[in-house]
């Protein structure tokens, strides 16, 4: 893993909602500059806390961006490979690194290989690029059947046995890496053999051996895909899951169960740590009481991993996903021409998320802190994370009334409110009010 991640706080941003883009692509379409839109957002990131913008697909696509058409063209719905020169050089002029959306799993029906095995037919050049079963008594003009990623017809899964699509792949990789990329995000890993990932990012770790690699997995062996693949990290939806669940349900029995297997995962490697992305409903709508927003950030923020922030719930938008054509549409909206123009009724949250990445720059140890149960209930809850000096408690409490519980050691209250009773000895006690939260130092 790239040293420099140890200090990585993402800022993600879905590039064709975020800028208003068409909702499909016209061939031939003349580029729109529109990534541009993004550079008043660069100073705000840094406001934030942020150190990296994650971005989702920015190549060029049909649709929503995972239908790619070129992995070696930007989408002209966003504007041209100039408009992406400018956003890394904006980008870096303020520090922030850039990871992309790598989408290599599957292609869209215009993927230029996958039309020319539509009109040619099995002798297409590169009809072994693809998973095709060909009906008996074709006809010209006849359309194979293929696999599909989950069900979806426009998204043509690649064969990823052909060594071909590997050579292919790490051509993509490479080239968006040479041209200012620091890493990516690789959309749908769980899907693809890891014996693939395996070949593909050898080759790219030989050119790169900086760049930072995050795979999208949902469930299953976290470790044992890193270890199988030579990723970085996956995504940690389990954590994701177990937060939002256990404050809904008030039981944060749940929560501690996540940690335990969490602290598992950082004994074998880092994951992508998060309560909101681009595919699942936002985190403010997602929590039942709106109390419990700062308790989600709270443990985002002092658990192990590499958090990101999906752009928008630091200003606490909403936005529900639904599992239909356009259900993701308000998860991914456009934003206003700059941050000026955003509600002021989300400034507090934004000072929130300030304040709580302020305490993990000041405690960079977390990147890898394990968390330890001091005290747990259905409703609340006090986790040790880190160990030695700099360690940190996490205390929560979703009930109705006040709690009073152990803090042993703690010195002082970092964030959050709380009252601390004969703090720096090991009897030490806290008082936290109703639906409260507290972060203290020991």
């Amino acid at each position: 893993m790239p040293a420099w991640i140890e200090h990585a706080v993402w800022w993600q941003v879905f590039p064709l909602g975020f800028v208003g883009a068409e909702p499909e692509g016209r061939p031939g379409l003349a580029p729109v500059h529109r990534l541009g839109q993004l550079h008043p957002w660069l100073d705000y990131a840094v406001e934030l806390g942020a150190s990296g913008l994650a971005l989702g697909p920015v190549c060029s696509a049909s649709t929503h961006g995972y239908d790619t058409v070129d992995h070696f063209r930007i989408d002209p719905r966003l504007g041209d490979e100039a408009d992406f020169d400018a956003l890394i050089a904006a980008a870096r002029a303020r520090g922030l690194r850039v990871l992309l959306d790598g989408v290599f799993n599957h292609v869209g029906r215009d993927f230029p290989a996958f039309a020319r095995v539509l009109h040619e037919g099995p002798q297409a050049p590169k009809a072994s690029w693809f998973k095709l079963s060909w009906p008996r008594g074709r006809t010209p003009g006849t359309e194979p059947d293929y696999h599909c990623f989950e069900g979806h017809r426009q998204l043509v899964t690649l064969n990823h046995d052909e060594p071909q699509v590997a050579d292919y792949v790490a051509r993509v990789m490479e080239h968006w890496l040479e041209r200012g990329a620091d890493g990516w995000r690789l959309d749908a890993a769980y899907a693809v053999p890891r014996r693939f990932w395996a070949e593909v990012l050898g080759r790219v770790r030989a050119a790169h051996p900086d760049a930072y690699v995050v795979g999208e997995v949902i469930h299953g062996d976290y470790a044992g895909i890193v270890a199988e693949t030579g990723m970085d990290a996956v995504t940690q939806y389990e954590l994701w899951k177990a937060v939002w669940s256990a404050l809904n349900d008030r039981n944060l029995h749940e929560l501690a169960h996540a940690l335990e297997r969490h602290n598992g995962f950082l004994d074998a490697f880092v994951p992508l740590t998060f309560v909101g992305n681009h595919d699942v409903t936002r985190i403010a709508s997602q929590l039942k009481d709106e109390r419990h927003l700062p308790h989600a950030l709270a443990v985002l923020f002092t658990c192990g991993g590499t958090p990101s922030i999906y752009a928008g719930d630091e200003q606490a938008f909403r936005g529900v996903k639904e599992h239909r054509a356009g259900g993701d549409d308000a998860i991914r909206p456009a934003f206003p021409a700059s941050p000026v123009d955003l509600a002021p009724e989300g400034r507090p949250v934004f000072r929130l998320h300030q304040a709580l990445i302020g305490l993990r720059r000041r405690h960079p140890r977390l990147h890898r802190a394990r968390a330890k149960k001091i005290h747990l209930a259905n409703e609340q809850a006090v986790f040790g994370f880190g160990t030695g000096e700099g360690r940190l408690l996490l205390a929560l409490n979703l009930a109705d009334s006040a709690a009073d519980l152990p803090a042993p050691d703690a010195r002082a209250v970092e964030a959050g409110e709380a009252e601390l009773r004969a703090g720096g000895s090991a009897a030490a006690r806290l008082t936290l009010p109703a639906h409260g939260w507290a972060i203290l130092s020991v």
